[in-house]
């Protein structure tokens, strides 16, 4: 990979990036409310004098442009995104309170991404390559039911059947609340419980695209000279798929896989509202709740901020794969 390659995607995430400080910057201050009254808890009674000390403690009295904004990005800068303004976590740092809600998150959908990866991707290439089978035809209409499911629906569906039908899941939360554990193995299992039934959904509910991509990706490298070259050398059907169809049908599915990431709150947001899963979908619920303006500026400056490494991560491992994509 070139240097020069890599220099301009790096150049354009980095642009892109600034421009998402800056909106994150105008967007959350065009919003309706006052942030002084947050912060005093919109007590009725408070006089005009602690008003405005209190817009000069927090530096609004100042004028947008320059100065806040010129504060704003030395802040973000440094990774300080202010305190948080209502909740229980009034009053704490909010880059300590995303930290505290992105490991949750991550596990989720971490595993989900990679479970939905491994399935989704290996039915996806079977049923291209043996396409016209049983296998194909009920594979591909799953996979497209699953596809068209909302998060919501699907969690809401596996609750209902295997939490509150059946009791072989717990209905929320990531632990057990008040329980005692004997070491650490039964803490991780307790977890892997919880984890369950919130694993299936987000698994279920991408794996159905993953297999989609893959078989058009597989069924379209069929009609490839290398494959009929390939096959005319006496290779096996599972060598010509492995050493040759496969590598090129990854391609588009690299850049689902590295946006698909970059969207995890989008998803958390469904999928922990419906399990009460404590990440960084139910912390965006509760923030909008209680207008925590600075706790919604971290979520969206990480989500956006997330997106744009996704696709830079998929920019260069295309680059990588395709060494067309590069000139």
């Amino acid at each position: 990979m070139s240097l020069r390659y890599l220099a301009r995607r790096l150049m354009t995430a980095a642009i892109t990036v600034f421009l998402i400080v800056v909106l994150n910057f105008v967007l959350f201050r065009m919003m309706p409310g006052s942030p002084e009254r947050i912060l005093l808890g919109r007590t009725p009674n408070v006089s005009g004098e602690v008003i405005q000390a209190t817009r000069e403690r927090w530096g609004l009295d100042k004028p947008l442009f320059p100065d806040q904004f010129v504060a704003y990005l030395a802040s973000t800068v440094q990774g300080d995104l202010g305190f948080s303004f209502g909740g229980g976590s009034r009053g704490r740092p909010v880059t300590d309170v995303l930290l505290q809600r992105l490991g949750p998150t991550l596990l989720l959908f971490g595993l989900g991404e990679v479970l939905a990866i491994i399935l989704g991707l290996a039915l996806g290439a079977y049923s291209g390559w043996r396409r016209g089978g049983i296998l194909d035809h009920v594979g591909n209409g799953l996979s497209l039911v699953l596809y068209s499911t909302p998060y919501f629906l699907l969690g809401m569906g596996l609750l209902i059947v295997f939490a509150t039908g059946l009791g072989w899941f717990p209905t929320f939360g990531i632990s057990t609340v008040g329980q005692s554990y004997a070491g650490p193995l039964d803490q991780l299992g307790d977890m892997a419980w919880h984890l369950a039934l919130p694993l299936a959904t987000v698994a279920l509910g991408l794996v159905g695209q993953y297999s989609i991509l893959m078989r058009s990706s597989i069924v379209e490298t069929l009609s490839e000279d290398y494959v009929t070259t390939a096959r005319a050398k006496g290779l096996t059907e599972g060598r010509v798929l492995r050493s040759h169809a496969l590598p090129n049908a990854l391609l588009p599915t690299v850049t689902l896989i590295a946006i698909n990431l970059g969207y995890v709150v989008a998803g958390a947001i469904t999928v922990e509202v419906v399990f009460n899963w404590p990440g960084l979908g139910t912390l965006t619920v509760n923030a909008l709740s209680s207008r925590d303006y600075p706790v919604l500026q971290g979520v969206f400056l990480l989500l956006s901020v997330g997106v744009v490494l996704a696709n830079l991560i998929a920019d260069l491992m295309y680059g990588f794969l395709d060494p067309r994509v590069r000139t």
